[in-house]
């Protein structure tokens, strides 16, 4: 691979975020990292890996390649020579302690607060770092706590929103679905409105019924709530 410039070198060499590193030191060795690298190294969620550096400010790009069998297309991860390096407050992200972690889910009531999952519960901002960085950490409620499956969710759609690249306007963030699920104006500023529905434990019992019922009827569980609104 071509040499860094010394801007990419000296900003990798000062970077102590443990996974950020894993990926820059890779791919200033080896030019890229792939999701499935990643997956090897031991991150589910490689994605997050990513973020991490972009989060630092490094210009990232991602191409597709095939898996390592050949079976799969899958993402590497490269440096985007041609781009700047993001100064808006790219220090990096505060680690906030277990506690702390553990005292804003069980505020959620210990569920997602976008399905009401009550596994793999994770803590996320509320407005995205890359729009807000932490300027919003001393708010009354800048994180919340996510399902993994929302957590994934919510990254993809907020990084393929025009307000993430472009506006980055954190009024814009808290008015979304994905910070505001249960007062939101708009998801990714689109016109819609959504709700994501998790049965757990014993009622899931209720949803097998209910299901049963939908499909006598010839309609989906989605379609049967919707009518229910309908006539609210």
């Amino acid at each position: 691979m071509p040499s860094l410039p010394d801007e990419f070198i000296a900003r990798i060499q000062a970077v102590t975020n443990k996974r950020a590193r894993i990926v820059l030191d890779r791919i200033a060795k080896n030019g890229s990292i792939t999701t499935e690298e990643l997956k090897e190294i031991g991150y589910d969620h490689p994605p997050r890996a990513r973020m991490d550096a972009i989060d630092l400010g490094f210009p990232m790009t991602t191409t597709r390649v095939r898996s390592q069998n050949g079976k799969k297309s899958i993402a590497a991860y490269t440096f985007d020579l041609l781009g700047k390096f993001d100064e808006r407050g790219k220090a990096g992200r505060v680690a906030l302690p277990k506690k702390k972690r553990s005292e804003i889910i069980a505020k959620a009531g210990n569920k997602c607060e976008l399905c009401g999952a009550t596994h793999d519960l994770q803590v996320d901002h509320r407005v995205p770092y890359q729009v807000a960085g932490e300027s919003l950490k001393d708010d009354a409620n800048p994180y919340m706590a996510l399902d993994g499956s929302c957590n994934r969710r919510k990254s993809w759609a907020c990084e393929h929103c025009k307000n993430f690249s472009d506006d980055r306007q954190v009024k814009t963030c808290k008015e979304c679905y994905w910070a505001n699920p249960e007062e939101h104006k708009h998801v990714a500023m689109q016109p819609l409105r959504r709700a994501d529905i998790v049965w757990n434990d014993d009622e899931c019992r209720v949803f097998d019924r209910f299901r049963t019922k939908c499909n006598r009827e010839g309609i989906s569980v989605a379609e049967a709530l919707k009518r229910f609104s309908s006539h609210m």
